[in-house]
Protein backbone atom coordinates (compact mmCIF):
# COMPACT_ATOMS: atom_id res chain seq x y z
CA UNK A 1 0.00 0.00 0.00
CA UNK A 2 3.02 2.44 0.81
CA UNK A 3 4.48 1.24 -2.64
CA UNK A 4 1.31 2.51 -4.34
CA UNK A 5 0.95 5.79 -2.85
CA UNK A 6 4.43 6.25 -3.70
CA UNK A 7 4.15 5.50 -6.87
CA UNK A 8 0.69 8.20 -7.01
CA UNK A 9 2.66 10.77 -5.32
CA UNK A 10 5.26 10.33 -8.40
CA UNK A 11 2.95 10.66 -10.88
CA UNK A 12 0.79 13.89 -9.56
CA UNK A 13 2.75 16.22 -11.27
CA UNK A 14 2.33 15.32 -14.54
CA UNK A 15 -1.19 14.67 -13.85
CA UNK A 16 -1.42 17.88 -12.32
CA UNK A 17 -0.09 19.51 -15.48
CA UNK A 18 -2.77 17.11 -17.42
CA UNK A 19 -5.79 18.16 -15.20
CA UNK A 20 -4.65 21.87 -15.86
CA UNK A 21 -4.93 21.83 -19.43
CA UNK A 22 -8.35 19.59 -19.43
CA UNK A 23 -9.74 21.91 -17.15
CA UNK A 24 -8.84 25.07 -19.63
CA UNK A 25 -9.76 23.15 -22.22
CA UNK A 26 -13.30 22.67 -20.51
CA UNK A 27 -13.77 26.06 -19.75
CA UNK A 28 -13.13 27.64 -23.19
CA UNK A 29 -15.69 25.08 -24.39
CA UNK A 30 -18.46 25.27 -22.31
CA UNK A 31 -18.04 29.20 -22.60
CA UNK A 32 -17.96 29.67 -26.48
CA UNK A 33 -20.14 26.33 -26.68
CA UNK A 34 -22.70 27.83 -24.55
CA UNK A 35 -23.03 31.62 -26.24
CA UNK A 36 -23.29 29.73 -29.63
CA UNK A 37 -25.69 27.58 -28.02
CA UNK A 38 -27.60 30.25 -26.92
CA UNK A 39 -28.03 31.45 -30.66
CA UNK A 40 -28.59 28.31 -32.02
CA UNK A 41 -31.50 27.93 -29.21
CA UNK A 42 -32.99 31.18 -30.99
CA UNK A 43 -31.96 30.57 -34.41
CA UNK A 44 -33.94 27.52 -34.63
CA UNK A 45 -37.02 28.97 -33.46
CA UNK A 46 -36.81 32.19 -36.17
CA UNK A 47 -39.43 32.42 -39.32
CA UNK A 48 -36.30 32.98 -41.49
CA UNK A 49 -35.82 29.96 -43.64
CA UNK A 50 -32.42 29.87 -44.69
CA UNK A 51 -31.32 30.70 -40.88
CA UNK A 52 -33.57 28.36 -38.75
CA UNK A 53 -32.32 25.41 -41.44
CA UNK A 54 -28.35 26.71 -40.70
CA UNK A 55 -28.77 26.44 -37.31
CA UNK A 56 -30.85 23.39 -37.80
CA UNK A 57 -27.46 21.67 -39.42
CA UNK A 58 -25.05 22.53 -37.08
CA UNK A 59 -27.19 21.20 -33.95
CA UNK A 60 -28.09 17.93 -35.89
CA UNK A 61 -24.34 17.18 -36.96
CA UNK A 62 -23.19 18.35 -33.66
CA UNK A 63 -25.39 16.45 -31.54
CA UNK A 64 -25.45 13.45 -34.20
CA UNK A 65 -21.73 12.63 -34.98
CA UNK A 66 -19.25 11.54 -31.71
CA UNK A 67 -17.50 14.48 -30.37
CA UNK A 68 -14.21 12.47 -31.25
CA UNK A 69 -15.61 12.18 -34.75
CA UNK A 70 -15.92 16.33 -34.98
CA UNK A 71 -12.18 16.35 -33.08
CA UNK A 72 -10.76 14.18 -36.05
CA UNK A 73 -12.90 16.35 -38.69
CA UNK A 74 -11.12 19.44 -37.37
CA UNK A 75 -7.59 18.22 -36.67
CA UNK A 76 -6.94 15.63 -39.40
CA UNK A 77 -9.70 16.93 -41.99
CA UNK A 78 -9.52 20.25 -42.62
CA UNK A 79 -6.44 20.34 -43.73
CA UNK A 80 -6.69 18.91 -46.97
CA UNK A 81 -8.70 21.92 -47.81
CA UNK A 82 -6.12 24.32 -46.76
CA UNK A 83 -7.19 24.98 -42.93
CA UNK A 84 -4.72 23.96 -40.09
CA UNK A 85 -5.13 24.60 -36.28
CA UNK A 86 -2.48 23.17 -33.52
CA UNK A 87 -4.40 20.53 -31.72
CA UNK A 88 -5.58 22.45 -28.59
CA UNK A 89 -7.15 25.11 -30.98
CA UNK A 90 -8.72 22.00 -32.86
CA UNK A 91 -9.65 20.48 -29.36
CA UNK A 92 -11.36 23.46 -28.19
CA UNK A 93 -13.34 23.96 -31.70
CA UNK A 94 -14.60 20.59 -32.06
CA UNK A 95 -15.58 20.53 -28.15
CA UNK A 96 -17.33 24.14 -28.29
CA UNK A 97 -19.12 22.78 -31.42
CA UNK A 98 -20.10 20.04 -29.34
CA UNK A 99 -21.43 21.89 -26.20
CA UNK A 100 -23.42 24.49 -28.61
CA UNK A 101 -25.17 21.39 -30.52
CA UNK A 102 -26.40 20.51 -27.16
CA UNK A 103 -26.86 23.31 -24.68
CA UNK A 104 -28.83 24.77 -27.46
CA UNK A 105 -31.56 22.13 -26.94
CA UNK A 106 -31.46 22.15 -23.25
CA UNK A 107 -31.82 26.15 -23.33
CA UNK A 108 -34.91 25.65 -26.32
CA UNK A 109 -36.31 23.61 -23.81
CA UNK A 110 -35.97 25.99 -20.88
CA UNK A 111 -37.54 28.36 -23.67
CA UNK A 112 -40.53 26.25 -24.22
CA UNK A 113 -41.26 25.41 -20.45
CA UNK A 114 -42.45 29.62 -19.89
CA UNK A 115 -46.27 29.29 -19.42
CA UNK A 116 -48.02 30.41 -22.45
CA UNK A 117 -49.96 32.75 -20.23
CA UNK A 118 -47.09 34.75 -19.59
CA UNK A 119 -46.79 35.31 -23.30
CA UNK A 120 -50.38 36.44 -23.90
CA UNK A 121 -50.04 38.86 -20.81
CA UNK A 122 -47.05 40.59 -22.14
CA UNK A 123 -48.76 40.62 -25.49
CA UNK A 124 -51.69 42.38 -23.51
CA UNK A 125 -49.07 45.12 -22.40
CA UNK A 126 -47.97 45.92 -25.41
CA UNK A 127 -44.60 44.62 -25.49
CA UNK A 128 -43.05 44.24 -28.35
CA UNK A 129 -41.69 40.31 -29.55
CA UNK A 130 -38.45 41.72 -29.01
CA UNK A 131 -39.21 42.97 -25.42
CA UNK A 132 -40.98 40.09 -24.49
CA UNK A 133 -38.09 37.66 -25.37
CA UNK A 134 -35.14 39.46 -23.49
CA UNK A 135 -37.29 40.48 -20.68
CA UNK A 136 -39.82 37.72 -20.33
CA UNK A 137 -38.49 34.29 -22.07
CA UNK A 138 -34.85 34.51 -21.62
CA UNK A 139 -34.86 35.27 -18.06
CA UNK A 140 -37.10 32.46 -17.05
CA UNK A 141 -36.50 29.85 -19.84
CA UNK A 142 -32.92 30.31 -18.78
CA UNK A 143 -33.45 29.97 -15.37
CA UNK A 144 -34.97 26.34 -16.10
CA UNK A 145 -32.31 25.31 -18.17
CA UNK A 146 -29.60 26.21 -15.69
CA UNK A 147 -29.31 22.32 -14.01
CA UNK A 148 -28.86 20.86 -17.44
CA UNK A 149 -26.30 22.84 -18.55
CA UNK A 150 -24.39 22.49 -15.22
CA UNK A 151 -24.35 18.47 -16.17
CA UNK A 152 -23.66 19.17 -19.59
CA UNK A 153 -20.83 21.14 -18.28
CA UNK A 154 -19.44 18.13 -16.21
CA UNK A 155 -19.37 15.93 -19.48
CA UNK A 156 -18.13 18.29 -21.00
CA UNK A 157 -15.04 18.40 -18.65
CA UNK A 158 -14.74 14.41 -18.86
CA UNK A 159 -15.21 14.78 -22.84
CA UNK A 160 -11.88 15.90 -22.68
CA UNK A 161 -10.54 13.06 -22.50
CA UNK A 162 -11.35 12.24 -26.42
CA UNK A 163 -8.38 15.12 -26.75
CA UNK A 164 -6.16 12.26 -26.02
CA UNK A 165 -6.97 11.31 -29.68
CA UNK A 166 -5.29 14.29 -31.25
CA UNK A 167 -2.72 14.86 -28.90
CA UNK A 168 -3.61 17.30 -26.48
CA UNK A 169 -1.57 17.22 -23.41
CA UNK A 170 -4.52 16.58 -21.29
CA UNK A 171 -5.15 14.46 -18.07
CA UNK A 172 -5.39 11.54 -20.13
CA UNK A 173 -2.70 11.78 -22.38
CA UNK A 174 -0.70 12.69 -19.60
CA UNK A 175 -1.78 9.03 -17.86
CA UNK A 176 -1.10 7.25 -20.96
CA UNK A 177 2.49 8.58 -21.46
CA UNK A 178 3.24 7.31 -17.52
CA UNK A 179 1.27 3.82 -17.63
CA UNK A 180 3.92 3.45 -20.92
CA UNK A 181 6.79 4.28 -19.39
CA UNK A 182 6.70 1.74 -16.66
CA UNK A 183 3.74 -0.21 -17.72
CA UNK A 184 2.13 -0.23 -14.69
CA UNK A 185 -1.41 0.65 -16.44
CA UNK A 186 -3.49 -0.14 -13.78
CA UNK A 187 -2.32 2.14 -11.15
CA UNK A 188 -1.39 4.93 -13.50
CA UNK A 189 -5.14 4.95 -14.89
CA UNK A 190 -6.84 4.35 -11.49
CA UNK A 191 -5.55 7.34 -10.33
CA UNK A 192 -6.28 9.73 -13.20
CA UNK A 193 -10.06 7.86 -12.93
CA UNK A 194 -9.74 9.63 -9.39
CA UNK A 195 -7.90 12.77 -10.52
CA UNK A 196 -11.36 13.07 -12.38
CA UNK A 197 -14.00 12.11 -10.05
CA UNK A 198 -12.17 14.97 -7.44
CA UNK A 199 -13.39 17.51 -9.99
CA UNK A 200 -16.69 15.69 -11.26
CA UNK A 201 -18.30 14.00 -7.92
CA UNK A 202 -18.39 18.02 -6.01
CA UNK A 203 -19.64 19.81 -9.26
CA UNK A 204 -22.44 16.40 -9.42
CA UNK A 205 -22.82 17.85 -5.84
CA UNK A 206 -23.15 21.77 -6.45
CA UNK A 207 -25.65 20.84 -9.66
CA UNK A 208 -28.01 18.78 -7.24
CA UNK A 209 -28.06 21.72 -4.74
CA UNK A 210 -28.79 24.36 -7.66
CA UNK A 211 -31.92 21.79 -8.75
CA UNK A 212 -33.51 21.50 -5.39
CA UNK A 213 -33.23 25.58 -4.79
CA UNK A 214 -34.23 26.02 -8.24
CA UNK A 215 -37.10 23.21 -7.92
CA UNK A 216 -37.95 24.71 -4.46
CA UNK A 217 -38.39 28.51 -5.83
CA UNK A 218 -40.90 27.06 -8.51
CA UNK A 219 -42.82 25.21 -6.46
Amino acid sequence: MMQLLADWASYLPSMLDGLRISLVLALISIVVGYALGIVLAFGVSVRATVVRVACLVIVEIGRGAPALVILYLVYFGLPKVGITFDSFTAACIGLSWNAAAYSSEIIRAGVQSVPRGQLEAADALGLTRGWTLARVVAPQGLRSAIPGLMGLAIQMFQGTSLAYGIAVPELMKQAYQLGSQNFQYLQVFVLAGLVYAVVSVPATWITVFFEKRLGAHRA
